[in-house]
């Protein structure tokens, strides 16, 4: 018997037992027999609203699991090619393992030589690296790292790139 019905049946031995509605005994069971029925059906909502809850959280954890796996998959990975999107505009990639800290600078404002203020208009992909001689933060591009080194313009040092490609 549900939470409702019981309330019901209570409802009815209380009309059972004879009490003049009007009467002042009858106005107290009338109003706990009402107090009763609508914690009744509130207790049988919230169950109601707690199960279908549990069964949200109950996806939620499926999918964290799923997405759990993933990640463990793509730590393990050397190649990251067959988990890549075809919308790379926006990917940050990290080239520490190339001994260059930097990311995709897709808008490519970087200042001009002698002028810190006007930005400089480059579609490619810009790279910072620290050198380790000075501190000073170099930005270069694509074509500077192909050439495997570049020369720091504050102290002179010239910091070589290697890429790790085989060249046999």
């Amino acid at each position: 018997m549900t939470i409702v019905e019981k309330a019901a049946y209570l409802k009815g031995l209380t009309e059972g037992l004879g009490v003049e509605p009007e009467s002042r005994d009858g106005k107290l069971w009338s109003a706990l027999n009402d107090l009763l029925s609508d914690m009744a059906h509130e207790i049988e909502d919230l169950q109601a609203v707690s199960s279908d809850y549990a069964e949200v959280i109950d996806d939620i954890c499926e999918d964290l699991s799923y997405l759990e796996e993933l990640a463990g998959d793509l730590e393990g990975a050397e190649d990251f090619d067959e988990f890549e999107d075809e919308d790379d505009e926006d990917k940050v990639y990290d080239l520490a393992d190339y001994g260059i800290s930097g990311d995709f600078d897709d808008e490519g404002d970087e200042p001009a030589d002698g002028d810190e203020d006007e930005e400089v208009e480059y579609d490619g992909v810009m790279y910072d690296v620290t050198c380790p001689s000075c501190g000073e933060e170099i930005s270069f591009d694509e074509e500077t790292l192909a050439q495997g080194s570049i020369k720091c313009p504050n102290c002179g040092e010239v910091l070589e790139f290697d890429l790790g490609e085989d060249k046999e």
